[in-house]
């Protein structure tokens, strides 16, 4: 795993305080279910939604698959998706490089396809925006994790889940175009990583 990413995790672990009370509450949910899944023999398959399916929920696919590969928990698979289809922003793209995570354009288009990687080592992970209910994500038996509010109203059912749960982040789209973008870009990514980080600790400790 690259350095600074695992830095990262090592230090989300050192600083687990900095999650309130009442947020571990919730995430705690998540990790109930992948314990769960894991000690009846069953594969995770969990697909992040926000309204756009560009920033937060990459963010937050990307440091759930990171940490699952970091505490080592197999049969893991991670999907984002919006209530429309639009792009990975630029923004969020350059909060998970400097996060550490190898992101590289494929495409030059609205919506690019973009290749990440999070060690030397590894097939290069697909990230690009898309409808949660597109082909490309499962289509049954997953777990579906809201993290905005209007992707969580826009959504009452949401088809073949056997989970659903809301964790929702401030959208860092508010600082577009500011002076403190960048800032608050990567104060969102980390965040998200060190709450995803959170739950795969806990799973990991209770398997």
């Amino acid at each position: 795993m690259f350095k600074l990413i695992k830095e990262n995790i090592e230090s989300f672990e050192a600083n687990v305080d900095l999650i309130p009370i009442e947020r571990k509450v919730i995430l705690n949910q998540l990790s109930d279910y992948f314990i769960d899944r894991k000690k009846k023999g069953r594969d995770i398959k969990v697909i992040v939604i926000c309204t756009h399916n560009s920033r937060r929920s990459h963010m937050a696919q990307l440091w759930l698959a990171a940490s699952a590969e970091y505490y080592q928990i197999s049969n893991f698979q991670t999907y984002s998706g919006g209530t429309e289809a639009t792009a990975f922003n630029p923004n969020a793209v350059a909060a998970m490089q400097k996060a550490g995570f190898d992101i590289w354009g494929e495409e030059s288009n609205q919506n690019p396809v973009y290749n990440v990687r999070w060690k030397d080592i590894q097939s290069s992970y697909k990230a690009f925006s898309t409808k949660y209910n597109d082909p490309f994500n499962p289509s049954s038996d997953f777990a579906a994790v809201m993290v905005c509010q209007s992707a969580d109203e826009a959504c009452p059912i949401v088809h073949g889940m056997d989970f659903r749960l809301t964790v929702e982040y401030k959208d860092p789209k508010a600082f577009d175009n500011t002076d403190i973008e960048s800032e608050k870009y990567l104060e969102r990514c980390m965040e998200i990583g060190r709450e995803m980080c959170y739950v795969m600790h806990r799973t990991k400790s209770n398997l």
